[in-house]
């Protein structure tokens, strides 16, 4: 067969197959046999006498019902669509008293009756989904309901002493006859022929596995620890971190061929068999617990520890984890044997409050070596470090909480509340220290990817470990005591999406949306820098015009995109009128300055009557312009700080530019000269010393203006065209210097302010002698002008000066 042959082949093949997946999942669902199943759920909910196990497989198959129910649903939307727009293609129906085309009618007519075919199925299932899935919501409200009335359930008394030789006697019992299983195992002949038969296999496996039992954890350990050591700070963190993985996996390999070996010899009873298969899960559970310590409270400085504690602190973190490990471990051995031997209430109660006050005060204990972490930490201005202390001490409060309340509980009574809330506990704080492990591993592949000082407390790690923290929800959930049912329903409600009239936003809509705006965003920023680097440089338009025409590209692309999104997602705009009318008129009330300056932007942008590098003045401020965005301006003034100026007052207001068009500008500087003065020999001097400074350009020339005559001086006026008028501080600076240095050749006065005092009445200000002298002197007002003694003066009129 050709290459081509086979194309085709495989074509066809596919096409098939996708055709017959398509016509099961559009398969109409048998409506007669629901009915069925409908009214016994309704039965047994009205009834409400059935088992937990009954009611979950009797929901387990109403919800698989409601699968087919939603499917049929979404059936054929792409039809009815087609078939709505051909109606409304033939336009409105006609008004009373007016006929339509015979053609016309006749055509509305077949595709009305063609919708209603398609639309009644979907109306039915929609009627079987509405009770199937009041069905699961009144299973769901049983099942809840028992739940909760366990938890208040009261029990025996556990520290009654009458109820304690009813426990030790289902202990005595459950040991004798393990023991008694095993012995009489061995007795049998059988049995006995076929562990010599197995013999080979049974020391092979037992000798691997006790090899992998006691040794492989510390084979790991010292593994983890030298390539952690030979390797870079986040490189070795990686590398250690997926070495330890083996303190579990080759132990528990070691298990599995431990149990396998006892298994091959058969040399046990009924419980026996049980006991071996409690052994993974509880061996799992030891190996997780002492993996766990070693990483949380590592006994060196090698592994990075999330919790700064001194070397005598982390010892006994992990002894306090290790034992709550085993006391984890006795409790799943402890359900599995009562539930088997059928233990009585009362013993079940005072064995379970035995490891509830130990697991108590292991807790407790570890409570309080958070605490004592988080109060030794320094303190950290992060706000993302801040958040995990606070978080970690919160951790640590509600563990000393629930190591109080939880053996209280037992002690009272409530056996099931006190286990739902101790065992639960532990199951959370050995999660809680999972994800911060997980965290540390996600900042080192991180660090190890893009290296850098900060990169652990970067953006993205930092997003990731959030990701993780919200993915291990759902555990945290069925941990305390959620069903998996109810985070299927929880998981259904997200899948079937939000809906706002007649559109439905569900999270596949929602990922379309972000993904072909982002992508058209991103070809936006392509184009824009192709113009920028490649094109618009190559043109004469000057330089604002150019980041014009980019930014109003930038934007323009920007809502296309979003505009193709939103239409590629599915979500029809027009429903969403009446919410866009009623945020739009939020928008104008609240918005308007913002709105105002994105407008403003826009007309500077288009209009341009600033550039960058502009020299303006607007608003009593100074500067050249930075850079120009849609909402404001930011202004460089002269003592080199940033000024945030709204480009609304930019439009409004007035502006003074400089340096607009080219940077030619005029400079006056004023200058004053004593009375008396040839003011023609000043106009001269003036005029050289202008027209020697080379800043100044001659055509037009310099011009000296005689201002007038001052209160104190000649005022004359220097009016000098700059060929850049960003110096003009600088001229101002040198022809000011030039100015007195000539002026002080040529012997001219530059003036200062004089006033002549006159004294009228002077001989009131003498002293007249009084009867009774003053106690103390009193002090003359504060004035500008210095006191002068009348006696002194040469006229006693008041001619004198």
């Amino acid at each position: 067969m050709t290459r081509t042959a086979f194309g085709w082949v495989l074509t066809v093949c596919l096409v098939a197959f996708w055709s017959l997946m398509a016509a099961a999942q559009t398969t109409t669902p048998d409506y007669l046999a629901w009915e069925k199943v409908a009214q016994r759920a309704e039965a047994a909910v009205e009834v409400s006498q059935a088992s937990d196990g009954a009611f979950d497989a009797l929901r387990a198959e109403v919800a698989d019902w409601r699968q087919q129910f939603q499917t049929q649903l979404s059936a054929n939307d792409s039809r009815l669509d087609t078939l709505r727009e051909q109606i409304a293609s033939l336009g409105p129906l006609p008004a009373e008293g007016t006929t339509e085309a015979p053609e016309l009618a006749a055509r509305r007519a077949e595709l009305d009756s063609q919708l209603e075919r398609m639309i009644t199925p979907r109306r039915t299932a929609e009627e079987a989904f509405s009770r199937a899935n009041g069905v699961i919501a009144e299973i769901d409200g049983i099942l809840r309901d028992r739940q909760a009335q366990e938890l208040l359930d009261r029990g025996p008394l556990p520290i009654n002493p009458a109820n304690w030789p009813t426990a030790y006697r289902h202990i005595g019992d459950t040991v004798s006859e393990t023991i008694g299983g095993a012995q009489s195992a061995i007795e049998n002949p059988i049995r006995l022929a076929a562990a010599q038969n197995n013999l080979p296999v049974i020391i092979l496996l037992f000798v691997v596995g006790i090899i992998l039992l006691v040794r492989s954890r510390k084979w790991s350990e010292l593994l983890a620890d030298r390539v952690q050591l030979g390797a870079s700070d986040a490189t070795g963190g990686i590398a250690g971190f997926l070495v330890s993985l083996g303190q579990i996996l080759l132990p528990m390999l070691g298990l599995w061929a431990l149990i396998r070996a006892i298994g091959a010899t058969e040399m046990f009873g009924p419980r026996g068999q049980l006991l071996l298969d409690a052994l993974e899960p509880v061996g799992l559970v030891l190996l997780f617990s002492l993996w766990l310590a070693g990483r949380f409270f590592p006994k060196g400085n090698i592994v990075r520890s999330p919790l700064p504690l001194p070397s005598k602190r982390r010892t006994e973190g992990r002894i306090y984890t290790c034992f709550l490990g085993i006391v984890w471990g006795l409790a799943l051995l402890l359900e599995r044997f009562s539930e088997y031997e059928s233990y009585a209430p009362a013993a079940s109660a005072v064995l379970h409050f035995i490891l509830i006050c130990v697991a108590s005060l292991l807790i407790i204990r570890l409570g309080w070596l958070v605490r004592r972490a988080v109060r030794g930490a320094e303190e950290d201005k992060a706000v993302e470090r801040a958040f995990a202390r606070r978080f970690v001490q919160v951790t640590g409060q509600g563990a000393i909480a629930i190591g109080l309340i939880a053996p209280l509980l037992a002690a009272l009574g409530y056996n099931t509340a006190a286990r739902t809330l101790i065992y639960p506990a532990m199951a959370t704080f050995a999660l809680f220290a999972l994800i911060s492990l997980l965290q540390n591993l996600l900042r080192d592949i991180y660090a190890a990817i893009r290296p850098g000082e900060d990169a652990r407390d970067s953006l993205i790690p930092t997003l990731l470990s959030f990701g993780i923290a919200i993915m291990s929800l759902p555990l945290l959930a069925l941990i305390w005591g959620a069903r998996v049912t109810d985070l299927t329903e929880v998981l259904g409600m997200v899948q079937s999406g939000l809906t706002i009239g007649d559109t439905t936003i569900s999270p596949g809509s929602f990922f379309t949306l972000i993904i072909v705006f982002m992508l058209g965003y991103l070809l936006t920023r392509a184009i824009q820098n192709a113009l920028k680097v490649s094109v618009l440089p190559k043109t004469r338009i000057e330089p604002g015009g150019q980041v014009a025409m980019v930014s109003g590209l930038g934007y323009i692309g920007i809502f296309l995109s979003a505009l193709f999104a939103i239409t590629t997602a599915g979500i029809d705009l027009s429903s969403l009128a009446i919410v866009a009318g009623a945020l739009s008129v939020g928008i104008g009330f609240g918005l308007q300055t913002i709105v105002s300056n994105f407008v403003s932007g826009i007309i500077l942008l288009i209009e341009r009557p600033i550039a960058e590098g502009d020299w303006i003045e607007v608003g009593g401020q100074m500067g050249y312009v930075r850079s120009i965005s849609v909402r404001s301006t930011r202004i460089e003034t002269f003592d080199r700080t940033d000024v945030i100026v709204p480009n609304a007052d930019l439009i409004s207001g007035t502006v003074t530019n400089y340096t607009r068009g080219n940077t030619v500008g005029r400079l006056i500087l004023p200058v004053g000269v004593a009375y008396g003065t040839d003011t023609r020999r000043v106009d001269r001097i003036l005029r050289e010393l202008a027209e020697a400074h080379p800043m100044t350009l001659m055509n037009p020339p310099p011009t000296i203006l005689f201002a007038g005559f001052g209160a104190d001086s000649l005022d004359f006026e220097i009016r000098v065209i700059l060929r850049d008028v960003n110096w003009m501080n600088a001229v101002k600076n040198d022809l000011n210097h030039q100015i007195a240095e000539r002026f002080v050749a040529e012997g001219i006065e530059i003036p200062f302010a004089q006033r002549d005092v006159w004294l009228r009445n002077p001989e009131a200000l003498q002293q007249r002698p009084s009867a009774k002298p003053s106690p103390m002197p009193q002090e003359a007002p504060q004035t500008g002008v210095q006191d002068i003694d009348p006696s002194a003066a040469p006229d006693a009129e008041g001619d004198g000066r």
